[in-house]
């Protein structure tokens, strides 16, 4: 019983890229796979110390684990993430994009509307689908490979307000795209998104009591989600046991609905 339970979703063997692996859900993300037997390469573009305390953790689960910097809007970094795949991971058959501009926190939050707009387009979808689209076609070639990407839950029935126009513009592109390169990669590659629900990450830690109490009324669940939750859902779907799974939308959200 304990040799079964062990093994499932194990991704010994397995190599995996994950951005915006820093802080919160990536970190989570990062971690969770390691734990799972993978070996990492992750990535930020600018927070260099929390990204090799992730690092030095996933290596002290006795993973291997290279790291890369850069903003993603730069195709030089996004080269130097396929240079140092072929490099370091020689089988690395999942990829993770999780990297995305933070607005509700740090200097962002005081950017124009056209300016996050703008940043919103460029790091979590076009550098998404180019990212996306370069590992499907990677992967096509060996064979097999899953590639997760990152939506919103609240992205397809709409949240008021700037934020909630902002991050449904382009987690509705996201989610999206991940349904259409499913079916334009099958059957070699699965190609999945996770939509979080209220995760408790920077803003979570600090949103006023008015947020605190939307959250608790919104979630049947009646708690904040964790990153930790994204992250066992992500190595459940990139792990043989999702193997007849591609093209799907998964809610992580504590029960909310329309």
């Amino acid at each position: 019983m304990n040799k079964k339970l062990s093994s499932f979703c194990d991704l010994s063997n397995r190599s995996a890229l994950v951005t915006g692996a820093a802080s919160g859900i990536g970190r989570a993300i990062a971690l969770e796979l390691a734990a799972a037997g993978a070996d990492l390469l992750i990535h930020t573009r600018a927070s260099v110390d929390m990204l090799s305390q992730t690092a030095d953790q996933i290596a002290s689960m006795g993973r291997h684990v290279t790291t890369v910097l850069g903003d993603l809007r730069d195709e030089s970094v996004r080269d130097g993430i396929y240079a140092s795949a072929r490099k370091h991971f020689p089988r690395l058959d999942i990829c993770i994009n999780n990297a995305g501009v933070d607005l509700l926190t740090g200097d962002l939050k005081t950017s124009s509307y056209e300016q996050k707009l703008q940043l919103l387009l460029e790091i979590d979808v076009t550098a998404t689908a180019l990212i996306s689209r370069t590992f499907a076609a990677k992967f096509r070639d060996m064979g097999h490979g899953v590639i997760l990407n990152i939506g919103w839950d609240q992205a397809d029935r709409g949240m008021e307000g700037d934020s909630g126009e902002l991050f449904a513009t382009a987690k509705n592109a996201i989610m999206g795209m991940t349904r259409s390169l499913a079916c334009t990669y099958a059957p070699e590659v699965r190609i999945n998104c996770i939509a979080p629900g209220w995760i408790q990450t920077a803003w979570g830690e600090t949103a006023s009591d008015v947020w605190q109490k939307r959250v608790m009324d919104e979630t049947p669940l009646k708690r904040w989600g964790l990153p930790r939750d994204i992250a066992q859902m992500a190595r459940f779907l990139v792990s043989e046991e999702a193997s007849f799974i591609t093209g799907q939308v998964i809610n992580v959200n504590g029960g909310v609905v329309r």
